[in-house]
């Protein structure tokens, strides 16, 4: 898919990390893009700054996700492209303590990366349908997720986001064959160990310990790295069906 001014895009969790630096280059290309987070002050100010839009969607909601989508359309058009990047990441042992993982955090981890995600792609993908079809191949949209190399080697304490991750990467390959029909492309990746908010706000010394585990280049993912990532998705129509694993040959350890 070629990005320029007449696609439209919508990125969750757009507000920062991984979903912000995606915002930022599909505006680049000229893509319209709107932003869904739950944070509202920095999610207006990236809008504001890469001249897109910001829409407060909570993912877990039904009505919140549909009258996101009716905002973002009704400004920019149906959309052709959706990044899913929003999510949670808790930490928990099944065990601690002599009490169980609470039940609670674990179906709100769910309900955030999971059920989150296949909700904006069956609102998203029930949207792309009705596109004019483009190109040789008759494409129609682009769905991107965000899933973990923690899918697949969860450590100690994430069992619930592994869990969630894990059936991000499950949902991709009977996604994209649902969608085949329709020309929308199905496609995941599975970051390593990136520079998030969450792990900026640990100390230098950790930060570089925990790049030092990357075998090459060993150090911290960057969120632009990501996003290069998504645009040649995008750029790329062979792509489909398939978890990317971004994560510089790291393999995770128990803990």
């Amino acid at each position: 898919m070629q990005l320029d001014e007449t696609v439209a895009a919508v990125v969750t969790g757009g507000a920062s990390g991984l979903g912000e630096a995606t915002a930022r280059m599909l505006a680049s290309a000229g893509v319209k893009v709107a932003v869904f987070d739950m944070n509202a002050d920095a999610g207006r100010k990236v809008a504001e700054d890469i001249g897109g839009l910001f829409v407060a969607v909570d993912v877990t909601s039904e009505d919140s996700v549909v009258a996101g989508y009716e905002t973002a359309r009704a400004a920019h058009g149906q959309e052709r492209i959706l990044v899913n990047c929003a999510g949670i990441a808790p930490a928990a042992k099944t065990v601690s303590r002599g009490a169980p993982h609470s039940l609670e955090m674990f179906e709100k981890v769910i309900a955030v990366n999971l059920s989150g995600t296949f909700r904006n792609m069956a609102h998203s993908s029930t949207g792309m349908t009705t596109l004019e079809p483009r190109g040789i191949s008759g494409e129609r949209g682009v769905i991107v997720s965000t899933a973990s190399v923690a899918a697949f080697d969860g450590q100690i304490g994430q069992a619930a986001y592994a869990a969630s991750k894990g059936g991000i990467a499950a949902l991709t390959l009977p996604v994209a064959r649902d969608l085949s029909q329709y020309g929308i492309r199905v496609m995941t990746i599975a970051p390593g160990i990136f520079e998030t908010p969450m792990l900026m706000g640990l100390s230098e010394e950790i930060q570089a310990s925990l790049g030092k585990q990357v075998p090459f280049p060993s150090r911290l993912g960057r969120a632009d790295e990501y996003a290069q990532l998504v645009r040649a998705i995008c750029e790329n129509e062979m792509l489909n069906g398939e978890t990317i694993r971004l994560d510089g040959a790291i393999r995770l350890a128990p803990r």
